[in-house]
């Protein structure tokens, strides 16, 4: 899609300067928030929820014009679903802000003081990241999201939304920028990149004496721009390839609903599982009702031969790609798997999945403890779905993103992630000898 040029955003002529003014801005803006207390951020956090509740029907209106661009220039449905609000987005969007304003601040919080021999006391501080910056696509949540946390921990924050969610993100902005005001604090604290094309996001990624930290969560050729070309640290949102693994030891109810579930519930997030694999032992007895199940709910079904041979006679399903195990579909399309045994799991995750998060369905606690240990994810769950892999479920009120990085911050990326820790030392006089 080309530039949108709306009332308020720049020509590509001042695009640099415009950015240049929005990292400025947010470096003074950081050491305003970096020391306001913990009950005016959560004032300004509650305002703000009032905010959004009260613009409801605004709201809802505003992002109904995103959609019918998105349906105009025919975007994939998974794009429009992730677009869209509806109630209970809508509810769960202010639900998460609550949850943030009663979570702990964690500014301030020293930990894992001790005495040295020489008598100096020595500790850590968790203390704020400084400025963020945010760069993401389709969901609109992501701007409340965001903006809550960065608030609480003490961040200032810079956000450039996808063209596709302009008209939804510029309308939240309106109301965070109303809620921080009411408190007293500086609109800059949350600043809204209202410049659609992707200059912006090159300005943004390089801004090393402004920005901070980056994160970046969208499709892949997001991720790979961000990460190549970026002269700041990023936390990276990567693709969800998530996995259910059914053990030859499991509860048949329970495994049925789980893997269910993690497939059905919402087709186009990254918490839902991609690939099902299941234990040859017990595949002939199980696979056959779930098969069923996934067709009549509308699932395409693509297997490995062993699940043709098992299931070609009993519902449709095609044969699976080299490619298909690797694939984040986020549609109603499940590649099928049928393994030796836990080891052969465990393996196939680790090759073909992305690290996000995975899922085992067993009654033996000696095979669900070996594979929290040796599945690489940044979630691994024991006879649960994968849907949980979430920032509010997890009790973090919401989260920036979900980090498939390895250094830092790795899973739901809540308040902690949007700190760091630095050293204290007390003493009374000692010096060096």
């Amino acid at each position: 899609m080309e530039a949108l040029i709306y009332p308020g955003s720049l020509a590509m002529s001042d695009i640099k300067a415009y950015m240049l003014d929005l990292g400025l801005a947010a470096k003074n803006a950081a050491a305003e928030i970096r020391r306001t207390k913990t009950e005016q951020k959560n004032n300004a956090l509650m305002f703000i929820g009032d905010e959004i509740a009260r613009s409801r029907s605004y709201l809802m209106s505003e992002n109904e014009k995103d959609l019918a661009i998105g349906r105009k220039n025919r975007i994939d449905d998974a794009l429009l679903d992730r677009l869209a609000f509806n109630e209970s987005r809508f509810d769960s969007m202010v639900e998460g802000i609550h949850q943030v304003v009663s979570l702990n601040d964690p500014i301030g919080e020293i930990s894992d003081m001790s005495f040295r021999p020489n008598g100096i006391q020595v500790g850590k501080l968790r203390s704020p990241l400084g400025v963020i910056g945010i760069i993401y696509e389709s969901r609109p949540n992501v701007t409340v999201d965001a903006a809550s946390l960065c608030i609480k921990s003490g961040n200032a924050v810079i956000l450039r939304g996808g063209s596709e969610s302009f008209f939804s993100n510029v309308a939240l902005g309106k109301c965070i920028s109303r809620g921080i005001a009411k408190q007293g604090l500086s609109p800059e604290v949350v600043q809204l990149v209202q410049y659609t094309d992707r200059t912006a996001v090159g300005e943004l990624i390089t801004m090393d004496k402004f920005v901070d930290v980056l994160v970046a969560r969208g499709g892949k050729s997001l991720i790979e721009r961000v990460s190549e070309d970026a002269t700041i640290p990023v936390i990276k949102h990567l693709d969800g390839v998530c996995h259910v693994y059914v053990d030859d030891q499991f509860d048949y109810e329970q495994a049925f609903s789980i893997a269910f579930n993690s497939k059905t519930s919402r087709y186009a997030v990254c918490n839902a599982m991609e690939t099902l694999l299941v234990a040859k032992s017990v595949s002939p007895h199980f696979l056959a009702s779930l098969a069923k199940a996934y067709v009549e709910e509308g699932v395409e079904l693509r297997g490995c031969d062993k699940c043709l041979e098992q299931l070609s006679g009993l519902c449709s399903i095609s044969l699976a790609t080299e490619q298909d195990w690797s694939e984040e579909y986020l549609a109603p399309i499940l590649a099928i798997r049928i393994v030796d045994g836990l080891e052969a799991a465990m393996d196939h995750i680790n090759r073909y999945g992305s690290g996000h998060t995975d899922t085992i369905v067993t009654t033996n606690f000696t095979n669900a403890r070996r594979f929290i240990q040796e599945v690489d994810s940044s979630s691994v769950i024991v006879n649960a779905s994968t849907r949980f892999s979430d920032g509010f479920e997890y009790g973090l009120g919401s989260e920036i993103g979900i980090s498939t990085n390895k250094l830092h911050a790795r899973g739901p990326v809540g308040l902690e992630g949007l700190t760091s820790q630095k050293f204290v030392v007390f003493g009374d006089g000692q010096i060096r000898s």
